[in-house]
């Protein structure tokens, strides 16, 4: 049965997964309202980036010495207040600012998520908890997709603004929930009089025999995520490259998502125990296969549909795979500092994905080829992840 700690952790990952697609969905319409230039466009979608890889840092640390909860609760009201706040901007100075802060408080959530999903639940249950957390986001990305079908059919207001709007307001409705319901990590608050909130970084990183597998979990969640978010941005112009209109690649990529979704809920209890590693080398090999299916595919709705719902279950579960590894690779004392690392680590690769994948569009290449050409990277993703696991396994027995 599903615990208390794991649902709330949950809502507030689909709250964060609309947030995190808020920007990207209401782009098209905020751009032109607002007169901003295609490079300003960009710095507004790198502000949230940095935020995010600055907030994963700062809210791990802060984890380790004022209590999940407590960080998680502030981190999510940064997320509402400043996300709302992007509805009232009127130039691009204010936007930017906006999604910096919103940034910093999406970035300080996920690895507290991770870890109160980890640390409150049942004794070797751990991992199909954090991946039921994570499918959170992906539904969340869907979700916002919806909002903004339905805001643009409004004549009466701006639809951008009711995005941010909606994104924001949701999260601080959410708060006295929160504050009422949550209960925070027994593990941690167990394991804080061990000082670790005064270990340094580095110390927590790289000590205690623990270099290796924060090396192979930072690489694994960098080449992962430039994956995933290179198919998050590109995978609509891609299809209709091949063929499909914008609707129905728009249709395709909340397929991608819902399935993900789905497939991180349904699966996660195989990230529990031995069987993990099996798992892993399944669905790492399972996004190499439909990302060829994805490029090599007949411009078929119902083909396509069915294959962006493998490779969106593929593609999601991988990461639920290694958020699942993480908290394993730290003491409880130290794991909000951890993960946090490992999650900027992921953020980075969020930011070069897009960026590589524009690199290869403009050198010319066409979408079969962009999208095989993701398949090396998914090999050295799904073999760091393997090794991890497998070190992982070896130093439980």
């Amino acid at each position: 049965m599903i615990n208390r700690t794991t649902l709330l952790c949950l809502l507030v990952a689909v709250l964060e997964g609309v947030d995190l697609q808020a920007a990207g969905v209401a782009a098209p319409k905020l751009a032109p309202a607002l007169h901003l230039a295609p490079k300003e466009l960009g710095a507004f979608f790198s502000a949230g980036t940095i935020g995010l890889f600055l907030g994963a840092l700062v809210g791990g640390r802060l984890a380790d010495r004022f209590g999940r909860k407590a960080v998680l609760v502030v981190s999510v009201a940064l997320f509402g207040v400043f996300t709302a706040a992007t509805a009232l901007s009127s130039d691009f100075t204010t936007l930017f600012l906006m999604r910096l802060a919103t940034g910093l408080g999406l970035g300080g959530t996920l690895p507290n998520l991770v870890a109160l999903a980890a640390e409150n639940s049942p004794s070797g249950r751990s991992g199909g908890a954090v991946s039921l957390m994570y499918g959170g986001m992906p539904l969340g990305g869907a979700i916002v997709s919806l909002i903004a079908v339905f805001a643009g059919m409004g004549g009466g207001f701006d639809s951008w603004r009711t995005i941010f709007y909606v994104a924001g307001g949701a999260p601080l409705l959410v708060l006295p929930l929160l504050i009422r319901a949550l209960p925070d990590s027994q593990a941690f608050r167990a394991a804080a009089a061990d000082g670790g909130a005064r270990t340094g970084i580095l110390a927590i990183l790289f000590g205690g025999g623990r270099a290796v597998e924060t090396v192979l979990l930072w690489l694994a969640f960098f080449a992962t995520l430039m994956v995933l978010y290179l198919l998050l941005s590109w995978l609509p112009m891609l299809m209709t490259e091949r063929g499909f209109t914008k609707p129905q690649a728009a249709l395709i990529q909340v397929m991608l998502n819902i399935s993900g979704a789905i497939a991180c809920a349904v699966t996660g209890p195989l990230l529990d125990g031995p069987r993990r590693f099996g798992y892993a080398v399944t669905v790492f090999v399972g996004l190499a296969v439909f990302l060829v299916l994805l490029a090599v595919m007949p411009a078929n709705l119902t083909v396509a549909l069915l294959v962006g719902l493998g490779a969106g279950a593929m593609v999601l579960t991988t990461q639920a795979t290694l958020y699942a590894a993480a908290p394993a690779c730290y003491p409880t004392a130290i794991r909000g500092t951890g993960v946090g690392g490992a999650v900027a680590a992921g953020r980075l690769g969020s930011v070069v994905g897009p960026l590589l994948g524009g690199g290869l569009v403009q050198a010319g290449l066409s979408a079969p080829d962009l999208l095989l050409s993701l398949v090396p990277l998914v090999a050295v993703g799904g073999l760091l992840a393997v090794l991890l696991i497998r070190r992982q396994l070896r130093r439980q027995l």
